[in-house]
Formats: structure tokens, sequence, C-alpha cells
């Protein structure tokens, strides 16, 4: 049974794994959170030849390679939303992936498969059930997308952030077990995490994220508003680089004072868990990601679900807001932005019991769960 307590690894001397997931940043940074924890999971010295398979051109190959880990692009690409030509034209691409992961698994010798969601799955996961390899599939939100739900009838187990998920899911696979994250979050002091970004330890942070993309309308609401925002407060903007140019004026134009507390990254990387770790405060869509990475920060958090793409932010958002950890807000009062985190930042004691509720919720084993889960495949 997948999630078993007390199973011995120490016999597992190799691992061939192939972990696959990409378009965003919400199906890459679970893969290598689990990839991560593999190493104290595997008992006696155990080693692992693990392959990242992602799409051609996807952002996925960049932050594998700065990983350490050995990246091969496949075809793939999209078949929802997309003109005829396009979906053709994609269709044809899913068919040379499948032919390209077969290979791969063959030539590899893969004995299991981890799937963390995005189109690029698909061929993978297909290819290694006409093979026989086992597929564990995580879905990292509480709606699966389609080619989870696609897979879930290819995949020996489906491992998920939230409970929530069984209702869309084949019963008798899934096994809920958190959102896998970087071991660095929420492992810094405030404090250290303050200077290595430097912030002041005397003012309330605040941190703003759009994804790995940026949003462009909490970007301009943050920007109505960001004069009041930064007389209550530092903040740690992560804008996207579409509109960095722009608030990057803003912040020039600034008088100094405002100036110096207005910290704008076009993206971070390794310096995200410091900063989710420094802030008292997040603004944010609500990938995935907050569902794991906020807890563990313990960070309270406004949340502001992306309204297009199915809607399935918003039962991201639900989950935190459900358990008190958050404030949801709707993509059309963005207007009401600027007064609901002055709010909070007065109310010292609403803002700690937030953080509080959001420790609760928090699920540090989830990546070793989830690593162990792929090795008992």
């Amino acid at each position: 049974m997948i999630g078993a307590a007390g199973l011995s690894l120490s016999n597992v001397a190799y691992l061939r794994i192939v972990v696959t997931g990409g378009g965003t940043g919400g199906h890459v940074y679970p893969a290598l959170a689990v990839l991560a924890a593999l190493p104290a999971v595997v008992e006696g010295g155990g080693e692992s030849d693990v392959v990242y398979v992602g799409s051609k051109k996807g952002m996925e190959r960049d932050l594998v390679r700065r990983a350490g880990y050995r990246f091969v692009g496949i075809g793939a690409g999209p078949l929802r939303g997309k003109s005829m030509l396009e979906t053709l034209a994609n269709v044809v691409r899913l068919g040379i992936g499948l032919i390209e992961s077969w290979r791969l698994l063959g030539k590899h010798r893969t004995r299991a498969i981890l799937a963390t969601g995005g189109y690029v799955c698909v061929p993978v996961v297909v290819a290694g059930w006409l093979r026989g390899v086992p597929s564990l599939v995580y879905l990292p939100d509480v709606r699966p997308g389609w080619a989870i739900r696609f897979l879930s009838r290819f995949a020996r187990a489906i491992a998920v952030t939230s409970d929530k998920s069984k209702a869309f899911l084949p019963p008798g696979k899934v096994v809920e077990m958190g959102y896998p994250v970087r071991g660095e979050i929420g492992q810094t002091e405030k404090a250290t995490a303050r200077r290595r970004l430097g912030l002041s330890e005397e003012l309330p942070a605040v941190i703003a994220l759009g994804g790995s993309r940026g949003a462009h309308a909490i970007n301009l609401a943050i920007e109505k508003g960001l004069k009041e925002l930064l007389t209550l407060c530092q903040l740690v903007h992560v804008c996207g680089r579409e509109d960095e140019p722009h608030l990057r004026e803003v912040r020039e134009a600034m008088d100094e004072g405002l100036r110096m507390r207005y910290h704008l990254y076009p993206y971070l990387h390794d310096e995200l868990p410091a900063a989710l770790t420094a802030a008292d405060l997040a603004i944010s869509r609500s990938g995935a990601s907050v569902m794991g990475e906020y807890p563990a920060a313990g960070l309270p958090s406004v949340l502001v679900p992306y309204p297009y793409a199915g809607g399935h932010q918003r039962l991201n958002a639900l989950v935190l807001a459900e358990g008190g950890a958050a404030i949801l807000l709707e993509n059309d009062r963005l207007s009401e932005l600027t007064a609901i985190v002055g709010e909070l930042l007065r109310d010292k004691t609403r803002l700690e019991d937030m953080a509080d509720r959001a420790r609760l919720m928090a699920k540090p084993d989830a990546a070793a769960a989830i690593a162990r889960a792929m090795i008992e495949l």
C-alpha cells in the first residue's frame, strides 16, 4: 500500500527514476523538493539515477539544470485553448514525445515515474504504462487539470496536497500527502532572512508575488496604493519581467525614504525561501505552492485567485481561507487591496493568529512521504 508506515527501504540499492512536470514553477518545484528528499529516504547508502523529462522549450529546463539534475527535452504541446491548426500540430508533437519517452524509458531501464503536472507528463506516463513502468502522479492543486485527469487512469497511485482533491479523482488510488516544499523554507530565523535581503528588522515586511511570470492585475493594484503601503511597511515586490521596467521607473521617482522601503525584483529563485521567512504578510495569486510554502513559513496571506484557467486557484485559496490562514480577495475587488493590507498590518493580534493557523496546516514531511511512495512502486 502506498504510504504504508514502517516499510524498510534499506534493500533499495539503485533507483532508476524518471521525473516529469513542467509549464510553471508550480509543477517543477514540488518535483525538485521530492528529489532533494530522496537521499534521506533511501537507507543503506542507496544511489539514484534520475532523469528529468520536460518540454524542449519549457521553463523547467533551466530550473532542473540549475538544481543539478540531468534534463531531457521531448516533444509536447497543449491541446486546450488552441486553434485547430495549433491543436493538430501539438497532437503530432505529443506523438513524437510518446516515441521519445518510450525509447528513453527503455534505454534508462526506468523503474518508476513521478509526474507533477503539465502537458509534458502525458507522453511520459503513457509510455511508462505501455512498458509496464509504474507511475506516481502528484497533484499540486486541489482541482486536477486536463493532463492529471487523463493520466489518473494510467497511474498506479495519485498523491494529493488536499483531501478535497479526492472528489475529482478515481477512488482507491488517492493518498493525501501534502505539498512538498523546499527544505530551506521556514528553517531560517526571521532576523537572518531579513538581513540576507537587506530588510529592516523594525518595520513590518510584506511580500507581493504573482507566480513565476508575475500578475499584472496585482501589480497595478500595488502601484495604485504603493505610497500608502510604504508608509506602513517595507515591501518585497516580485513583479515579473514584463512589468519590471515600468515599476522600476516608479521606484526611482519616489522620495528616498519610501524608495528604500520598496524592494523590487522581476523574479526570485534562491532568495525566495528567505523572502517568505522574512515577511509578515503575503499578497499573491493562489497557485498550488501557497498551500505548502505559506504554512511552512507560517505566513499569513491575502490571496487573489487568477479568475481564468478553470478557476482552480480559487479552490486552492479556499483551503487556506477556511483554515483561517488567509483572506480570499476576488480579482474584481483588487481596489480594496490596500485597505485590507492596512487593516491587517495595524491588527498585530489578528496577523499573529493567522500565522499560527498557517503553521498548523504545514506538512513538513510531504516531500519525504512522496519520495517513499515513489520508491514503493
